[in-house]
């Protein structure tokens, strides 16, 4: 039986990224029925928005979708379509692993960690008041002289609701990908009553693994456990904004984004997508490392049910950053080495790999 999957290609080099990891996962010998999607600055000016109604409405249908990186414009445009994505179908749980595979250029080689993130509020609420707006300034009225008068404000929600059912999504992705510890990372100290209630769920959730060895590490300290031990740590479960910046941290110890795969789950709907953003500089050069993209749809075939083809899919593209020539530029010792392939040639390395096993 085949499939059905949501397909959006993306912006910048997402088209790209995607055509590649679509191939591979055609390669497994799982079968798709794609529906391709736009979204994103590409098709601003044919669809006003880069976000189409159609996209949602193709992935409440198919339930599943796979997404190339779309552009986020910095301190001005439209928010976020990845953010407007994981609240519109209420996806509340980013998975990101963070794995060394041997052949990738990194001084850490013990590192097996795994973000779960929470995904619809904290600062990302996208609750903001201009400066000198009424909103702001009842705000700052209702402060008693804690908040600057020319302050631009963002609120920080953090519910029962949605910290019980993150940690019950880290603990139940512990228990079934056989994980021994679940650390909880927030800064209770300072912010007591959102940070604080993040904690007191995360206990209590806890009390239903007993299995599972849990604990609480403050944020600014585990940026520097992370960096001086990461191999103390197994699954890490945190709001938001935490979990956006550690999950880069984590990529970082692990040889770059460039590696890093991303799944975004609810109760009704998944999509999966690379850590890392569009790189629109690299746009139709064949140069960008496919791997955060195609490890992102092994984590879609880990979700579908074909536990046996993501195994091998895994097993092939490992093989191709061990036996290192076959790679693209950045994860080549010399990043101008002339060996060094494109994204489609990396892609066909990894169906080979496959189709030899």
């Amino acid at each position: 039986m085949a499939h059905n999957v949501t397909l959006i290609r993306g912006d910048g080099t997402g088209p790209e990224l995607v055509e590649a990891a679509k191939r591979v996962l055609e390669g497994t010998g799982v079968a798709f029925n794609w529906d391709i999607q736009e979204a994103g600055i590409d098709i601003m000016e044919t669809a006003g928005t880069p976000l189409p109604p159609s996209v949602i409405e193709s992935i409440r249908h198919n339930k599943v979708a796979l997404k190339g990186p779309i552009t986020t414009p910095i301190g001005k445009g439209f928010r976020s379509v990845n953010v407007a994505l994981r609240k519109e179908l209420d996806l509340y749980a980013c998975i990101r692993p963070c794995k060394y595979y041997p052949g990738i250029r990194s001084k850490y080689t013990d590192v097996d960690l795994v973000i779960v993130r929470e995904n619809t509020e904290d600062l990302y609420a996208g609750v903001e008041y201009d400066l000198d707006t009424p909103e702001a300034k009842q705000i700052i009225a209702m402060a008693g002289g804690k908040i600057r008068q020319d302050s631009a404000i963002s609120i920080k929600p953090i519910s029962v609701t949605g910290a019980r059912q993150i940690a019950k999504t880290a603990f139940e992705y512990a228990r079934k990908h056989g994980r021994k510890k679940v650390t909880a990372v927030c800064k209770a100290n300072i912010m007591k009553y959102t940070d604080g209630l993040f904690y007191r769920m995360a206990e209590e959730v806890s009390k239903d693994y007993p299995e599972i060895e849990y604990q609480e590490v403050l944020v600014d300290n585990m940026c520097m456990q992370l960096v001086q031990k990461p191999e103390l740590y197994d699954v890490l479960v945190m709001p938001n904004l935490y979990g956006d910046i550690l999950s880069d941290l984590c990529a970082g110890l692990v040889g770059g984004l460039g590696v890093a795969p991303g799944a975004n789950i609810g109760d009704s709907a998944a999509l999966f997508e690379p850590t890392h953003g569009s790189a629109p500089k690299y746009k139709g050069q064949n140069k960008v490392n496919p791997t955060a993209l195609i490890l992102s749809g092994m984590l879609m075939l880990e979700y579908l049910g074909e536990g046996d083809a993501a195994v091998r899919l895994e097993k092939a593209v490992s093989a191709v950053i061990l036996e290192g020539k076959d790679v693209t530029y950045d994860m080549k010792p010399d990043r101008n080495d002339p060996t060094a392939v494109g994204t489609a040639e990396m892609a066909d390395a990894i169906i080979r790999k496959m189709n030899e096993g």
